[in-house]
């Protein structure tokens, strides 16, 4: 398998009992942070909070005063269908705001839930608006960070609506794999993932039945396994191919923005 290089392999120091650790990395791996524009994210920090699985945190149509930043656990936005059917549009990990938009647009158009139990900072939207009138470099990591996500929604919609079941489910884990490396939750090639088939399925468009197909192949080509919560990655490169994964989308390179 190919070994990591640049900001992927490289590990910060920072304690992970910081609440801010994620994202400071997922922010240094695109940019250079000075220690005052880290203070400034640290006196923006408000309420703790933890919830359990399957909770609503952000109801569509429910206005909103303040964003919400994952610390720990898995999040997923989500649309559901008069039916019962639902659709993920994007699966969050920690160091992502769940919903930085909110600052403007004062409430979502979709729902956003826990898929694990999670442990999440809430961010005034006075101290993101201070930020923004006061400290410009900052806001326009803020500002990536809602490019970033939007980049990811555009590729999971090509996914859905022309990639094969077996590219689909590959490009995901790959996906997933990167962005948790970034934020140093990875342990070499694997990573935990302690989310559902069906949830699976909800992300990539399929039955549950068939993302069990699709599992079981990936497994006997020798690509990845995904038991007990666990991924494990036996060829890397051979997965990406499988995917059609690149990670340009995801914008590693540190760079001034």
């Amino acid at each position: 398998m190919a070994k990591l290089t640049g900001p992927l392999a490289n590990k910060d120091t920072v304690s992970g009992s910081d609440p801010l650790h994620e994202l400071l990395l997922k922010l240094r791996a695109r940019d250079v942070l000075s220690e005052e524009e880290e203070q400034i994210l640290r006196d923006s920090i408000g309420e703790i909070k933890e919830l359990p699985r399957a909770k609503v945190i952000v109801k569509a149509g429910v206005t909103v005063s303040e964003c919400t930043l994952l610390v720990e656990g898995f999040v997923c936005r989500y649309k559901d269908l008069s039916d019962g059917q639902r659709q993920l549009m994007e699966l969050h990990v920690p160091g992502d705001f769940l919903d930085l938009h909110s600052f403007l647009l004062k409430q979502l158009e979709h729902n956003v839930g826990s898929m694990t139990p999670v442990r999440l900072v809430m961010t005034p939207h006075d101290k993101i608006r201070d930020i923004t009138e006061k400290h410009p470099h900052l806001a326009r990591m803020l500002w990536f960070s809602t490019l970033l996500d939007a980049a990811i929604h555009r590729e999971r919609i090509l996914s859905v609506g022309r990639r094969s079941a077996l590219s689909r489910i590959s490009h995901l884990f790959c996906e997933l794999y990167v962005r948790l490396n970034v934020v140093g939750l990875t342990d070499g090639f694997s990573y935990r993932l302690p989310i559902t088939q069906a949830d699976i399925a909800d992300a990539s468009g399929l039955t549950a039945v068939h993302v069990n197909r699709m599992l079981k192949q990936l497994r006997e080509m020798g690509l990845m396994s995904f038991r007990n919560n666990e991924v494990v990655i036996q060829d890397w490169n051979q997965l990406q191919r499988t995917g059609e994964f690149s990670d340009h989308y995801l914008y590693l390179e540190r760079r001034p923005r």
